[in-house]
């Protein structure tokens, strides 16, 4: 049995979803009672708990062959969250694992996370990868770099759609590995079946490095129209973006992540996927409503 932690997620989800179309038993983690239904529609046995709880994640564990965990505070934004879910209640579910013999552990991670960093974000991600990599579990940890259907559309996106100005911290001109949460998800799936991946981190992206004014003349172009651009010195507010986001995007701003995940999606048989077709997608869905 795999138990999927964060499976009421996008991410987690399409992962829970991929495991079950290949036969696998899925457990997935449930933190309210009314997405229950959910998961026992998805196909998957749903247990009641929470990152919080620790007791709960020892019932969680048992009886598992594997976890997998996307699971994460950044759609709470606070600081708060950052230390209860992503440090404590990562930490816990480790222990929890290695308590209940859990044999396998995959820990998705953001790339550049580390110990020392100096987002709590960043900083807490780190200090569970520290954690997992002494444990006597068969662990892998996946770093990726920036979803491109996540913090690049509430940047661009949103207000592309709307025809509101963006707005960029910086210039917008470093450039960045954006990767599809679909092929997050492969990735993951992939890595967990793959015995040369116990024991590393592997390291994702998308098929080009990308800078925020690509992305915005890749929604001027499936759009039709110009999309007006602003700027912002880094640190100020970006409207629109939680608190424990705007770091982050100060931080973008001060490297280039140029990744050749090619290798690995070749190994895996994964074809990765492009910005132009994430945001069409969304410009069609946009036009339809």
């Amino acid at each position: 049995m795999i138990l999927v932690v964060g499976a009421t997620g996008e991410l987690g989800g399409r992962i829970a979803r991929a495991l079950l179309d290949r036969g696998e038993v899925v457990r997935a983690l449930v933190r309210r009672r009314e997405a229950l239904d959910v998961v026992r529609a998805m196909g998957a046995e749903p247990v009641l708990g929470d990152l919080r709880d620790p007791e709960g994640l020892i019932a969680a564990c048992r009886d598992v062959d594997a976890v997998i965990t996307t699971a994460t505070s950044a759609a709470e934004g606070s600081p708060e969250a950052v230390a209860a879910v992503d440090l404590r209640g990562n930490l816990d579910l480790v222990d929890a694992a290695e308590a209940g013999g859990v044999g396998r552990f995959v820990f998705v991670s953001p790339l550049g996370a580390a110990p020392d960093h100096p987002d709590p974000f960043m900083r807490a991600k780190g200090a569970v990868e520290e954690r997992l990599r002494r444990s006597p579990m068969a662990w892998t940890v996946l770093q990726s770099d920036l979803f491109m259907d996540r913090l690049p559309m509430l940047v661009v996106g949103l207000p592309a759609l709307t025809g509101r100005p963006v707005v960029l911290v910086g210039e917008g001109r470093r450039r960045h590995s954006l990767v599809a949460t679909a092929d997050v998800a492969a990735y993951a799936v992939a890595a967990l079946a793959d015995p040369a991946a116990v024991g590393r981190t592997l390291v994702v992206g998308g098929p080009e490095p990308l800078s925020w004014r690509d992305v915005v003349a890749t929604f001027a172009h499936e759009l039709g129209r110009e999309v007006p651009v602003e700027t912002v010195a880094p640190g100020e507010p970006v409207s629109g973006v939680p608190e424990v986001v705007q770091p982050l995007l100060a931080a973008l701003e001060t490297y280039d992540s140029l990744l050749d995940t090619a290798p690995l999606a070749q190994a895996y048989g994964i074809r990765p996927t492009a910005l132009a077709e994430v945001v069409r997608g969304l410009v069609a869905g946009a036009r339809a409503a």
